[in-house]
C-alpha cells in the first residue's frame, strides 16, 4: 500500500505534497527535522491522504497533484 499525503504547516501557510509507503514514519521524519525541505516549516500536519495499491499509481498523483498546487482545482481537494 503507498500513500499520497498532503501536510500543512502549523507555523506559515506552506504545504507540502509527498508520497510515502509508510505515512506515520513519513510524518514522524517531517515533523522532527529530518526532511530539509520542510524542516524550517515544522510542525506539520496532515490534511489530506489517498491511498493507492502500486507506487507508480502513487507517484502520478503525486505529479498530478503538484502540478495544479496553488490553483483551484488544489483548493477543491483540500476544501478550501
Amino acid at each position: 500500500m503507498y500513500f499520497v499525503y498532503i501536510i500543512k504547516s502549523l507555523v506559515t501557510i506552506r504545504y507540502y505534497i509527498g508520497s510515502t509507503e509508510n505515512l506515520d514514519r513519513r510524518l514522524s521524519y517531517h515533523n522532527s527535522g529530518k526532511v530539509k525541505s520542510t524542516k524550517a516549516y515544522k510542525p506539520w500536519k496532515l490534511v489530506h491522504m489517498e491511498r493507492f495499491d502500486t507506487k507508480s499509481d502513487a507517484i502520478k498523483r503525486e505529479r498530478q497533484i503538484k502540478s495544479y498546487k496553488s490553483g483551484n482545482a488544489f483548493k477543491k481537494l483540500l476544501n478550501l
